[in-house]
């Protein structure tokens, strides 16, 4: 791997998670003057629907055959319905803060549904990332259940992020072969125009009730980060990282995600930080390094 190649790949990945830590925070904002968690789900995925069909039309055209289009309709419900209602809907309720460690449990549902489905191995590093993360899940939720606003936290937000990233593991664990044969832009084009379908039957009446001459403008900028540079450039650059680091080190870059959230919430006044919170930090965090750190049963079988 060449050195321009490497630090391509490096300021790719961590500029995609960057981004996404600074979603929490403006996307929270969003949702506090004007527009609701469904209507924000529903500009994401049209936005990026639009967006990424356009892209197809300048990058190598592939052929997609008739099953596995139908296979990115499940693909997107679970990878994108699920995952962003839940996620976006929670944020709406809880704190920036809370939303954006949470998400960085997602590798640790992996390891548990990739242990039920594909059978991989749990080994005691695994137990125990598991463990040390679900501790830190745990005193999320009590903080929030135990606040008195949601700048502290919300006890129903936590879980329905926590939801939204069990239900992409699920998405990853069910569809990794499927997402492995296509490029960024055939996957994203298809699962995003196939969640707009699922969506807007549910969230047409809201967008169209929106006043949106009243809505101000720095909400629609808002609006407009969370649709073009935390979701259609964050997946290209994320693309570009995972092409050339390898999964562990793509892994590392979750941590950026919630430090840039945390650190925005504070400033700005959209959450608090509590030493419960470094706490939940510190356990989710090493739980997830623990996971990804140990060996998968395809490395074991490379060992012997």
């Amino acid at each position: 791997m060449d050195n321009k190649r490497a630090l391509t790949a490096h300021l790719s990945m961590f500029f995609a998670c960057a981004f996404w830590g600074l979603m929490a925070p403006l996307g929270k904002d969003a949702m506090t003057h004007g527009i609701t968690g469904i209507d924000l789900v529903t500009f994401r995925v049209c936005g990026a629907a639009v967006l990424f069909w356009l892209t197809s039309f300048f990058v190598r055209r592939e052929h997609v055959p008739g099953k596995d289009i139908a296979m990115f309709f499940f693909a997107a419900l679970l990878g994108l319905v699920l995952n962003q209602c839940c996620y976006t809907i929670g944020l709406s309720i809880t704190s920036p803060i809370n939303a954006s460690i949470v998400t960085t449990s997602m590798p640790i549902f992996a390891m548990i549904l990739s242990a039920l489905i594909l059978k991989e191995p749990i080994t005691g590093k695994k137990a125990t990332g598991v463990l040390m993360g679900c501790s830190g899940a745990l005193i999320l939720i009590l903080t929030s259940a135990a606040a008195v606003n949601s700048r502290v936290g919300d006890i129903r937000g936590d879980l329905l992020c926590l939801f939204a990233q069990f239900s992409f593991a699920l998405y990853l664990s069910l569809f990794s072969p499927l997402i492995k044969r296509y490029s960024v832009f055939t996957i994203n084009k298809w699962m995003f125009t196939f969640a707009t379908f699922m969506v807007l039957p549910f969230s047409f009446g809201s967008v169209t009730a929106i006043d949106f001459a009243a809505v101000h403008v720095k909400t629609w900028i808002e609006t407009g980060y969370v649709v073009f540079v935390a979701t259609y450039l964050s997946y290209i650059l994320t693309m570009i990282g995972q092409h050339t680091l390898r999964p562990t080190v793509v892994s590392i870059y979750n941590y950026v995600q919630p430090l840039v959230s945390v650190l925005v919430s504070v400033i700005t006044g959209l959450g608090v930080f509590l030493p419960a919170h470094a706490v939940a930090v510190v356990l989710v965090f090493s739980g997830v390094w623990l996971v990804t750190k140990s060996r998968s049963r395809a490395d074991g079988e490379k060992r012997q």
